[in-house]
């Protein structure tokens, strides 16, 4: 079994549950979170600010504290099977890739054991 975790834009959450739903992929757990690329900070811009010089135009220190803030997006989380991965993670890519950047990460990780609490099912029975 494989974990399916994908970053993706706010606004395109419908677009993806829709696309992974017709695929006949709808359980997912879906949350809210925070975050940035890792674009470098230019260090050379804010100087002033670090040596405690004062900055005579606002609009620089807004600039350099837009470029760094952290960014709302959608974390996806699914347990599949090994042989749907790859059909999942085509799907997430066609739904959501812009060809710009944040259009999102997609995380794909082991599991080891699933257990339904309800039933006790354990493994694929418990997907």
């Amino acid at each position: 079994m494989k974990e399916v975790m994908a970053v993706i834009r706010m606004n395109m959450i419908n677009d993806t549950k829709k696309a992974l739903s017709e695929a006949g992929f709808p359980s997912i757990t879906c949350r809210k979170v925070y975050g940035r690329g890792k674009k470098k900070v230019n260090f050379a811009l804010i100087e002033d600010l670090i040596d405690g010089l004062p900055v005579e135009e606002p609009a620089v220190i807004e600039a350099i504290s837009e470029n760094y803030r952290l960014i709302a997006k959608r974390l996806l989380t699914m347990i599949v099977e090994d042989s749907e991965v790859q059909k999942i993670v085509d799907i997430i890519i066609e739904t959501n890739q812009t060809g710009n950047m944040g259009d999102g990460r997609i995380f794909v990780s082991h599991i080891s054991d699933v257990i339904r609490i309800r039933t006790d099912e354990v493994g694929a029975l418990a997907l």
